[in-house]
This record gives structure tokens, sequence and C-alpha cells, in this order.
């Protein structure tokens, strides 16, 4: 297992919801034709399509960046393995909720993949229920592989890096993005995360939530089931490495973005997504702007951790 003995922790700035509302419904309007930003009850995330094993995303919220890029490029460090159990602990907040985006637990799973984390973390009398989703290549058509995790691992483990977004899985206020036909150049994620960074310049501030692409398609990778024996050195490396997908909705993303690195080297943004037809990995962006349709629920993150932050790191990958 890896090091999670040094754990940063900064406070982030939390603006009430009625203000951020206001802020992201001008900045997404800049980018899709149609936005609605409401805030609301969060809906019954156990219901469809989610299936979630919470019923919400309040109670503490807060997010942590554990690993990183640099412990998979320019070369693996496999032993880099990490439980959402243990994280939850770090984060002081046990039995906590996760969601985010992850790498597989290569020890584990025997080879490399997406992970999809949806995990509510042992608490004391209670045991972990792990509905977390993980993608890899299909060795016999070269397509993607989607299986839920429970069905094949009992373990709540990780690999090399993961961003995700913990809190007590309570029902309560949140905030619901509506976005129809993308007019500019940036997905759902960076421009909610660009609109935060425009308007808090100097604070830093993170969301973290689902959405759910409910028309058109969407671009997104998975890694290859074995690790480069080559250094990938640059993005075009990375990106050669990567095997890429045209995927269609509906999609059921899980997305942690922060507006501004208070300088823990974070990856400042960091979405994968699932379904229920059996695709899913690493979202970029959707490939349909004039139908694209996307329904979210979002939450602004008290603290950020950062968690066995690489020494030796770079900007390589984290796309």
């Amino acid at each position: 297992m890896a090091d999670i003995s040094k754990t940063e922790k900064v406070q982030l700035h939390v603006p009430d919801l009625v203000e951020l509302r206001g802020v992201l419904q001008a900045g997404l309007e800049e980018n899709f034709a149609e936005v609605q930003v409401s805030v609301v009850e969060c809906p019954d995330l156990t219901k469809e399509p989610f299936h979630f094993p919470v019923k919400g995303l309040c109670g503490n919220p807060r997010i942590t960046d554990v690993g990183g890029v640099p412990y998979l490029v320019p070369l693996v460090q496999k032993d880099k393995e990490y439980n959402m159990n243990t994280i939850s602990k770090e984060l002081e907040l046990p039995g906590a909720f996760m969601l985010g985006a992850a790498g597989a637990a290569s020890k584990v799973v025997g080879m490399n993949a997406e992970l999809m984390p949806l995990c509510l973390t042992e608490a004391e009398g209670r045991p972990a229920v792990n509905s977390s989703y993980f993608s890899s290549i299909n060795p016999a058509d070269g397509q993607c592989l989607q299986e839920k995790y429970s069905d094949k691992f009992s373990d709540c483990n990780f690999g090399l890096l993961g961003n995700l977004y913990a809190c007590e899985g309570k029902p309560g206020k949140v905030l619901e993005v509506r976005a129809k036909k993308r007019t500019g150049g940036h997905s759902l994620v960076t421009s909610l995360r660009k609109t935060l960074e425009g308007q808090y310049p100097e604070k830093s501030l993170a969301l973290g939530g689902t959405f759910i692409i409910q028309k058109g398609k969407a671009k997104i990778h998975i890694m290859p089931r074995e690790f480069s024996v080559c250094p990938l050195h640059t993005n075009d490396d990375v990106n050669n490495w990567l095997k890429h997908f045209e995927v269609s909705a509906p999609l059921i993303c899980q997305s942690v973005l922060v507006s501004r690195d208070p300088g823990l080297d974070l990856r400042v943004e960091h979405t994968h997504c699932f379904s229920h037809h059996g695709e899913g990995g690493h979202y970029y962006i959707d490939t349909t702007p004039d139908s694209v349709e996307y329904l979210g629920y979002f939450l602004p993150a008290e603290f950020v951790y950062r968690i066995d932050r690489p020494k030796d790191t770079h900007a390589v990958g984290r796309d």
C-alpha cells in the first residue's frame, strides 16, 4: 500500500448556493444555448438512473486528490495502491460516501483499467457498499468492456491516482445544472471550472457531484490493459497510448473540479462516466454539441485533502 501519512489539508471558499447559482447561470450561458441552474433538494440517488448506495450528496462535503499522474507516467509505479475505507478516515469522515474518477488497483484486477468509484465506506457495525464500475479494453475485440466492480471483487481499492468527492450521502440542497446545445469549446466540467475561476480569481473553490448526459454522444478514453513499458514523456505519447472511443447517452458521470490549485499540485478536473448499456471511461467532452443535453447535481466542497502527493511531478497526461 502507498504512504498516506503526509496528508495536506486546505480550507476552500464556499459561497452561498444562491450566489453560486447566479454565477454558474451567467457563466454557462457563454458555452451553452439553454441553461437553467437552480437550488433544489437532491434527488434520491438510489433510484434510476444512478443506483448509488446513498440518497444524496450532502453532509460535510470535501474532496481529495490522491496520488497522481506522475505515478502512471512516464513509467508506472504499481506499488501505489489505496483503499477507500482508509482514505475516508484520512478525510476525517469515516463511513463517507465517495464518488469520482480513479485508476483501478491493478494488483487486484489483474490489469490496468479505469475505475468509476461509487463507494459507501465501512463504518462501525456496517460493511462497505461498493457500487463502483470499471472499464477496460476487451481483448476479444478491442472495444470498451464495462463491468460492475462488486461482481468480481470484494475490496474498495484503487490505484495510482484518484480524484474523489466525499460526503455523508445525506439528502439536502444542491445545485441543479441543466444545459443544452453546446455553443462554446468547453466541456460542461471545464465550463463550470472556468466560470468559478473567473468569478473568484483569488480563491480556491471545488465542486463535486454527478451529471447525466441525457442526449448525444461523448468522447472518452480507456487505458490499455498493459502499462506502457516505454516511458511516456509528452501529452502526445500519452494520447497515442490511450484508447479513445465515442460513446452514447445516457451516460452517468461523476466529477471533481477545482477552480484554482492552492499550491497542492492538484488535478483541477477529472470526470469518469458509466452507463447501463456497457460503455464508460474517462470523459472529455460531448461530440454532438447541437443535440447534447446535460442534467447535473453538484455541491461545493469545504476542504481539499492532498494525499500521497508525488515528489517528482509534471503536467503531462492531465487532460
